[in-house]
């Protein structure tokens, strides 16, 4: 499993600036992040995973966004033009990211799993807060430093669309 020692070394390897945070009390999840350092649940992101099936069959699909208003199955269902999405197991959760379940880092995900960033979080200037994958630290970094290391499409995750409609999502990282 991937932990706060991984993140700030990969980070110091990118010479990004960045803080491991030491948190007051422990996280079961992203959720708790705003409440727990007392700040504004748009400063701070979570990864939600779902299984969605394809024409080719399951697949893993990480989606980044604030913490402050997830992502509905019917926005990604219609980003990716997929049958089914549903939330993913805690046990696909951990297979597909290397990080526990509720704590997931956007960074150093694996190259293989689909993964779309939220387009609100393009408009957060300042700086972010997210799980580092331990119940006891958050990472602190710059919104626009997080969105340019993680390596996925930005799309608008809103409003749901209806399968067919044409995605409006682009490449980063």
């Amino acid at each position: 499993m991937k932990d706060a020692l991984a993140i700030h070394r990969w980070l110091l390897t990118h010479q990004i600036h960045h803080e491991i945070v030491r948190l007051p009390r422990m996280l079961t999840s992203a959720d708790e992040l705003p409440e727990v350092l007392s700040v504004s649940p748009a400063a701070c992101v979570g990864v939600t995973v779902f299984e969605v099936t394809t024409r080719i069959g399951p697949e893993a699909v990480a989606v980044v966004a604030p913490v402050g208003a997830p992502p509905r199955p019917g926005a990604v269902g219609g980003v990716l033009d997929v049958r089914r999405v549903r939330p993913a197991s805690a046990f696909t959760v951990n297979s597909a990211t290397d990080y526990a379940a509720g704590l997931i880092c956007p960074l150093l995900l694996p190259d293989t799993l689909t993964v779309l960033l939220d387009e609100r979080l393009t408009r957060i200037g300042g700086p972010v807060h997210t799980p580092t994958g331990e119940r006891r630290t958050a990472l602190r970094i710059h919104a626009d430093d997080l969105l340019g290391l993680v390596h996925g499409k930005i799309a608008d995750l809103s409003v749901p669309r209806p399968r067919g409609e044409p995605m409006t999502a682009r490449l980063v990282g």
